[in-house]
């Protein structure tokens, strides 16, 4: 049965995409079938691994909103053991429609019934936002992984996500858990991030992932090329911090 886990933080420009990504592309390169779903309307991870999304019949939000099986949405990609649930411009709607449907918080987790077997994990982007497609992520979710920059306005973020967090484990999923807080564009000379690794670890005591992923320039450039940073650079200090990570998500799994 293959485990959810929802990459989240409502705080934007946190490396959240990318951690998707490269966390999706990784896992299955170690030799686990993944399926990633984009469930962002701006369809960065949908761009991120090389999937053109003008080109896709269905995207998340037709699973979401039209009951479109999420079999027939799924596409693969050119990367081993990777699938991809894709986002589109629609999605930038749903927030809305969903609003007037019946059970509108479990759409997501009802719609990847039917195919959660045939995965060791599935990673959800979510949007940089906490509302209902958010709100469909974490219910249908296991673990949320949170990708944090150590910078001073970090766990004031940390604090409002995971209110949300006891707001949907109390009415809809209770047992949502934390998989682990990834440090991203860190940089470990620098006073304030050390401050604040510290004040993450005591906010997550035993949550805070052992990789850390430090700042790169070819981190950035991979997305524009439609590439997992494992596939456009495997020597670069971004490609091993993402392959610690994947290792220590499965290692913590298995």
């Amino acid at each position: 049965m293959g485990k959810i886990i929802a990459v989240t933080n409502q705080k934007g420009g946190v490396g959240k995409t990318t951690t998707a990504v490269n966390t999706a592309a990784g896992v299955a390169k170690l030799g686990k079938k993944v399926l990633l779903i984009d469930t962002d309307p701006q369809g960065n991870a949908t761009s991120g691994v090389g999937v053109d999304k003008r080109s896709v019949n269905y995207s998340s939000y037709h699973v979401m909103i039209d009951n479109v099986k999420a079999k027939d949405a799924i596409v693969k990609t050119k990367f081993e053991g990777l699938d991809l649930l894709p986002s589109s411009m629609d999605l930038a709607a749903a927030e809305i429609e969903l609003v007037d449907l019946e059970k509108r918080e479990a759409k997501l987790k009802n719609a990847l019934a039917p195919i959660k077997a045939e995965y060791d994990y599935i990673f959800i982007d979510c949007p940089p936002s906490l509302g209902l497609i958010t709100t469909n992520a974490f219910c249908a979710a296991d673990t949320l992984l949170v990708p944090i920059q150590p910078e001073y306005y970090a766990l004031e973020g940390l604090s409002q996500l995971m209110g949300t967090v006891r707001k949907v484990k109390r009415r809809y999923n209770q047992y949502l858990d934390i998989e682990g807080v990834l440090l991203t564009m860190y940089d470990g000379r620098l006073n304030l991030t050390q401050q604040v690794v510290e004040e993450v670890k005591k906010f997550f005591p035993r949550k805070v992932f052992a990789a850390v992923i430090p700042r790169s320039v070819r981190l950035s450039e991979a997305p524009s090329f439609g590439l997992p940073i494992m596939y456009f650079d495997k020597s670069c200090k971004g490609t091993s911090s993402y392959m610690a990570l994947c290792q220590e998500i499965i290692d913590h799994n298995s």
